[in-house]
């Protein structure tokens, strides 16, 4: 007996989607996941999720799995030297600092922008502001829980 209402909707714009997901490095570390928590749940082109890992989903529909390379120019982008910021020692008050740490910034917008402390020469602080996972290629494994047309609030 089937539901009048249990046709498969396909991921494309203005859907929204529920799934759970593994995201690996190259060498298989797991990155982030939900497989131990709540599944994501997020509307096709909001933002929640960059273009490239919306893009080879489009089509899927609940049930189905899938695994996904995501290459850097489709994730997080290449690793920009240029993103790494030279700053003074004096910048960071009294906060003890170590190689690695993730630090908050205000960005030029007022928004919060992550940085790593990734060289401390004497007085000078190197920042790395790309993003952790620029220049990697990723593992996107999906499984899509639902499809639904999305509800505008």
């Amino acid at each position: 007996m089937t539901d009048q209402n249990s046709e498969q909707y396909r991921i494309d714009e203005g859907m929204e989607v529920t799934l759970h997901f593994t995201l690996k490095l190259e060498d298989g570390t797991v990155v982030d996941s939900t497989r131990d928590k709540a599944p994501a749940t997020f509307q096709v082109g909001d933002g929640n999720l960059p273009p490239g890992f919306e893009h080879p989903m489009k089509g899927m529909s609940a049930g189905e799995s899938a695994t996904f390379e995501i290459t850097p120019e489709h994730a997080f982008g290449q690793h920009n030297p240029q993103n790494i910021q030279r700053l003074k020692r004096d910048d960071f008050g009294e906060e003890p600092l170590e190689l690695g740490t993730v630090m908050s910034f205000a960005d030029p917008g007022g928004g919060e922008l992550p940085g790593v402390i990734s060289a401390i020469e004497g007085e000078m602080v190197d920042v790395d502001f790309n993003h952790p996972l620029a220049g990697r290629t990723l593992t996107f494994e999906v499984e899509v829980l639902d499809v639904k047309p999305a509800t505008t609030h």
